[in-house]
């Protein structure tokens, strides 16, 4: 979709492999963990860890992404992420890209297949779809405006998780407790206002501009919010954010939980720990290649097993 008036909050950040200190005064960083670049060369080195395979026919495209989509919610029934009828998982559609894949309203992740996906347009009609065609209605206002807003998204989740609506609740932000944390340095917001169900342009705009260009959002009272340039990538994002809030409020609970002997507060990693771990694991790229063993197991709920979990073999030529 093409990029509207909303305004979008960019990190200034450096490239992953280029530390803060060494892109601002142009002398070589030492980490004492030892150099992030010897990691992500490694990575970064080999197609096909770092995205997508790439089709010549858009025909194609569009069904390898609609399947990876399907794949994204049976994974996302796996971790328990399924609440009634709340939660979705959007992909930008590569033929159309002013418009976007969705799950239908009141259909279990567990049970989704690739043509059950709805696709709908920037103005909320269904264009294609299944048997069951109807549109979560907070879906499309979250997601058109998000995906209006950020052209990088290919892919954005949001669901009614334990722990991410636990910690939303806390109006707290997201510490950097641990390794894993450090994906999300400085790569998240808290969004303090919740205003009821999202059905409303206005508040969909306004979370979008909030979330700017990071990779996640706390609701606040409500859920996360996941966007990354690939489903792979947006799944495991997603997953390990959900990860994340159940041990900082397990972490936080130890030490302020009342007894004699857990007084004071958590340890947190620094910043600049916690910008050399993120030059290494917070990437798309990164994120990609963590997605990849969540669909190698969910592969197999569609008989499927694929180099690296990488999606349709026939499709890969």
């Amino acid at each position: 979709m093409a990029p509207s008036s909303v305004e979008v909050m960019i990190d200034q950040r450096p490239t992953p492999g280029k530390s803060s200190r060494a892109a601002s005064s142009g002398k070589q960083t030492n980490f004492r963990s030892g150099d992030p670049s010897v990691a992500l060369e490694q990575m970064l080195g080999d197609a096909e860890t770092t995205g997508p395979p790439t089709f010549h026919s858009p025909a194609r495209a569009r069904a390898y992404f609609k399947h990876r989509l399907a794949i994204a919610f049976r994974i996302f029934a796996q971790f328990g992420f399924c609440e009634g009828v709340a939660g979705h998982i959007t992909c930008r559609d590569p033929i159309d890209p002013t418009s976007f894949w969705v799950n239908p309203f009141g259909l279990h992740f567990s049970l989704i297949n690739d043509d059950d996906l709805l696709r709908v347009s920037e103005d909320g009609e269904v264009l294609d779809g299944g048997r069951n065609t109807r549109l979560n209605l907070a879906a499309y206002a979250i997601h058109v405006e998000l995906h209006r807003a950020r052209p990088d998204v290919l892919c954005a989740a949001h669901a009614h998780t334990v722990y991410g609506r636990a910690m939303c609740s806390t109006g707290r932000p997201l510490r950097m407790l641990t390794q894993d944390f450090c994906v999300f340095w400085r790569d998240i917001v808290l969004y303090e206002n919740f205003g009821g169900v999202v059905l409303a342009a206005e508040e969909g705009r306004a979370i979008a501009s909030a979330l700017g260009g990071r990779k996640a959002a706390l609701l606040a009272n409500h859920g996360l919010l996941v966007a990354g340039p690939s489903i792979e990538a947006t799944v495991a994002w997603f997953v390990m954010l959900e990860k994340c809030c159940q041990v900082q409020l397990l972490a936080e609970a130890a030490v302020g939980g009342g007894a004699a002997n857990c007084s004071g507060d958590v340890v947190t990693i620094g910043d600049e720990e916690a910008q050399a771990t993120w030059e290494v694991v917070g990437s798309g790229e990164h994120g990609y290649f963590m997605g990849l063993p969540l669909f190698q197991v969910a592969e197999r709920e569609f008989g499927e097993s694929t180099s690296m979990g990488r999606g349709m073999q026939s499709l890969d030529a």
